[in-house]
């Protein structure tokens, strides 16, 4: 199924849009100079507003700082739960209502590749906002330890 993903990060916009697939949209409020690091602009939940096919839908990302699943992201869509958590250095993991249904692997750039879990038959809504959430806010996360380790190297003289 192909997936549209139009990404304007300095802008702060996100459209994620396709032959039947439904429309999700997340706009960075404007007046603040977007992180460089996050494809988006910020994780800031305040600052963001996410619609599906123009129905307002909650948004709560994590803070992004040295656990691996402080990098989560939670949506709330039509009274479905979606978390994006990174599951690996490049890929994170999308849950629906707490149960897998695959990996996502964007650095930022406005591509999103997906692998669905076997024996999982992704829908529409899925695919949309598990895209939009790989995309707004890239996957994957280096884990606690290796973080760590390279902030104990760089004050180590």
């Amino acid at each position: 199924m192909y997936v549209q993903i139009d990404l304007d990060g300095p802008a702060g916009t996100l459209r994620v849009s396709g032959h039947e697939l439904p429309t999700v949209e997340l706009v960075r409020a404007p007046g603040e100079d977007p992180d460089p690091l996050i494809p988006i602009g910020t994780r800031a939940a305040a600052r963001l507003t996410l619609t599906v096919d123009g129905a307002p839908a909650r948004l709560k990302p994590g803070r992004g700082r040295l656990l691996r699943r402080s990098y989560r992201v939670d949506a709330v869509v039509a009274g479905t739960r979606y978390r994006l958590v990174p599951c690996s250095y490049v890929e994170s993991r999308l849950l629906r209502d707490g149960r897998p249904l695959g990996v996502f692997e964007s650095s930022g750039d406005g591509t999103v590749d997906d692998e669905w879990a076997e024996g999982t038959e992704p829908t529409a809504l899925d695919r949309s906002v598990g895209t939009a959430l790989a995309a707004a806010f890239g996957t994957g996360a280096a884990p606690w330890w290796d973080t760590t380790g390279n902030i104990v190297a760089e004050l180590i003289p």
